[in-house]
């Protein structure tokens, strides 16, 4: 009990140092990228991976579903045969650039997760992303990582604690799908 209190006490004070300003403009950017029939990618490892999936989920069914303008996005590490036939044969660090290479154009959304703001694969992705003038999201840490200064626009967590930092993706994912769910982005 005196351990769960602690954790919920610990991740009130993380979220409250979340800026919503910034993920309002992680919204506005998905807007325009649905509005303008834009893909949008994410990427992760671990949890990460996960959480970046649930981010597809709910803009790919949720935001969209029964709805004139809809979304177009691909989940990066969701297609398991891709992704280890390249960690395996070519190597781990471009699972995830490979595939943007098959499909990434100008005007499309990255959104890149990594609680280390090092992983090589999404920083890769993020570096490609960049170049070839897509929009590109990270959601990492706020205290440290490559992520945070690669993404055009970071949406950092205050926090070095794993459970914290993923429980926070996961919050500021769900605000941005929301915001579509429940048509607060129209």
């Amino acid at each position: 009990m005196k351990f769960a209190v602690a954790y919920i006490d610990e991740l009130k004070k993380t979220l409250d140092g979340v800026n919503p300003a910034a993920i309002g403009t992680a919204v506005s950017w998905l807007k325009e990228a649905r509005d303008n029939g834009r893909m949008v990618y994410a990427c992760g490892n671990g949890g990460s991976a996960a959480i970046a999936a649930h981010l597809v989920v709910d803009l790919l069914k949720g935001a969209s579903f029964g709805r004139h303008t809809r979304f177009k996005v691909v989940g990066l590490a969701d297609n398991i045969a891709t992704v280890t036939a390249y960690a395996n044969d070519v190597g781990r660090d471009c699972i995830f650039v490979e595939q943007l290479r098959n499909f990434a154009q100008a005007g499309d959304v990255l959104v890149a997760f990594s609680g280390s703001g090092d992983s090589r694969s999404v920083l890769e992705a993020v570096q490609y992303a960049n170049s070839v003038g897509c929009r590109t999201i990270g959601l990492t840490r706020a205290g440290g990582g490559a992520l945070k200064d690669m993404a055009a626009l970071a949406l950092l967590v205050p926090a070095d604690h794993m459970g914290r930092l993923e429980d926070s993706f996961l919050v500021m994912a769900h605000i941005i799908a929301y915001a579509f769910m429940e048509r607060a982005a129209e």
